[in-house]
């Protein structure tokens, strides 16, 4: 197969996309933000909720970003604070760093779920001669690739400690997934991305990726359409590599 047959890289999101990792988030976020809640409004506050709090202004998000994108829609005015804000202090900082300790805390209890369809895929790519990445807003990142046995599948990670160290925007911004094609020597316009998140396929479509893959878990592939995936499906077993390929030739 020549070069110009196939992709030159394939960059991957982890929670939702290779771990089953977005269900802990949830989780993390849920307790977080139901404490804060019940903690400001008393018994009778609403709750946090996945669709209608989590996915809009969460989900995909640096994390800092998505306390404050969720304390906005809530009209809930918080000091943003500092980075080494004791976790559950009220402010953006502490309280993304409460969520953080707790999904350490759920993570370190049991083990990850992989969702090995995607792990399949990615071995075929690189079977393939792909060079293979990830980029994640989530600072958990290298952490949950080497409990989970799977770092070395990858040439390069990108993640949120390598977003703060190098000012990269968080998504939609195409910042990570175009540095994780830097970092390969691949270009994005010859390269596909896999995302579970609305906002990451908007950075796909934003970073003018060949092949934007989405990847809806709950069955929202219209959204995922809507906001610019070339692809869609509910697990990449339903994507397979000659589909890729094919793309990849022109037969579109």
């Amino acid at each position: 197969m020549s070069s110009s047959d196939r992709p030159e890289g394939a960059i991957f999101d982890l929670d939702g996309v290779i771990t089953d990792t977005a269900v802990i988030h949830f989780r993390a976020w849920k307790e977080t933000f139901d404490r804060l809640l019940a903690d400001l409004h008393g018994e009778d506050f609403k709750p946090f909720e996945h669709d209608r709090d989590y996915v809009p202004y969460v989900d995909g998000r640096p994390r800092y970003d998505g306390v404050a994108g969720f304390l906005s829609s809530r009209d809930i005015d918080l000091p943003y604070g500092k980075v080494d804000d004791e976790p559950g202090k009220k402010t953006v900082c502490g309280i993304g760093n409460a969520k953080n300790e707790r999904f350490r805390q759920i993570v370190d209890s049991g083990d990850i779920p992989v969702f090995e369809s995607t792990v399949a895929l990615v071995d075929q790519l690189l079977d393939a001669g792909v060079k293979c990445g990830v980029a994640s807003s989530s600072r958990n990142c290298r952490y949950v690739l080497k409990q989970t046995g799977l770092i070395d599948r990858f040439g390069t990670v990108v993640d949120g400690t390598d977003s703060k160290e190098l000012g990269l925007e968080g998504k939609p911004a195409p910042d990570i997934f175009v540095t994780a094609c830097e970092r390969l020597s691949v270009r994005p316009d010859r390269s596909l991305m896999v995302e579970d998140a609305y906002s990451g396929v908007e950075a796909g479509r934003n970073g003018s990726f060949a092949l934007v893959i989405g990847i809806s878990r709950n069955g929202d592939l219209d959204g995922l359409r809507d906001r610019g995936a070339h692809m869609v499906a509910d697990d990449m077993s339903g994507i397979g590599l000659d589909q890729i390929m094919d793309w990849f030739r022109g037969n579109r």
